[in-house]
């Protein structure tokens, strides 16, 4: 465990490792107390693109767990920030939930449903065939379609539900168009993660439920991986994978228990 209690930096998914929709999971609490303990830097890197981070923040807060919002870096911001240098200023339509229309608002991108630069998909709860059938006809037209993330199902406390990768499947299937993905395993969110952190891609560490987004995301940044059990992924969905993390724990519970033991 020495290598671990010696990174510098801590990078940790959300779903599926801190939290289950509103049921906060076991070791999540004292892991922050160990973090703040030790004096490390840490961020909280999500795919979810529905919440802003003073949203998140609060939502930990109700959790039992107070963090502020600039420990948070969001599928929503990572999209924002690479619209923002392909094109500044752009415009785009937008399939999706506040934390992703607030953070391209902050980004200065504009919205537009008639003829924008971009379709942008995440998550939302308000689904429609008015918005595929125009988010298609717009790609059709030119727009190009950026997902928030390619996450096609999401742990929440009532079980496995649709993610944005699920979300968008229609319109790439309607359009013969691929999107890009800003958010994990796209390791430009990693590396802008582990440099907010102001750390070494050596010196830090990233902590996820997924073998898809968070393991891989690590491996092509160059960043240690921790997989935790306590998500979508469980050992036997180990060997679907040509790539391993470099530690496996059932959770954050027996993560903490390894990092305080002498």
């Amino acid at each position: 465990m020495q290598p671990l209690r010696d990174k510098k930096g801590f990078v940790s998914d959300m779903d599926g490792v801190i939290y289950h929709g509103d049921k906060l999971l076991p070791g999540a609490a004292e892991f922050v107390e160990w973090l703040r303990e030790n004096h490390k830097e840490f961020l909280f890197l999500t795919n979810s693109s529905e919440r802003t981070p003073r949203e998140l923040s609060e939502k930990l807060s109700r959790l039992g767990i107070d963090v502020d919002g600039s420990h948070f870096y969001t599928s929503a911001l990572a999209t924002a920030n690479f619209l923002q240098s392909q094109k500044p200023g752009c415009s785009a339509y937008v399939i999706g939930e506040a934390g992703l229309l607030n953070a391209l608002y902050d980004a200065g991108i504009s919205m537009n449903n008639v003829n924008p630069d971009y379709v942008v998909v995440g998550e939302t709860r308000s689904y429609s065939f008015e918005q595929i059938e125009r988010a298609t006809l717009l790609v059709h037209n030119g727009a190009r379609l950026i997902g928030a993330n390619p996450d096609t199902t999401g742990p929440t406390e009532k079980g496995i539900v649709p993610a944005t990768g699920a979300l968008i499947a229609p319109i790439e299937m309607a359009t013969g168009k691929k999107a890009y993905f800003a958010g994990k395993p796209n390791p430009l969110m990693t590396r802008r993660a582990v440099k907010q952190l102001e750390c070494l891609c050596c010196e830090a560490v990233i902590i996820g439920d997924r073998m898809d987004t968070d393991i891989i995301a690590g491996l092509e940044s160059e960043v240690d991986t921790v997989l935790v059990l306590s998500g979508v992924t469980s050992m036997n969905m180990l060997d679907n994978f040509a790539y391993r993390p470099n530690y496996i724990f059932s959770g954050l519970e027996e993560l903490v228990a390894g990092l305080r033991r002498n």
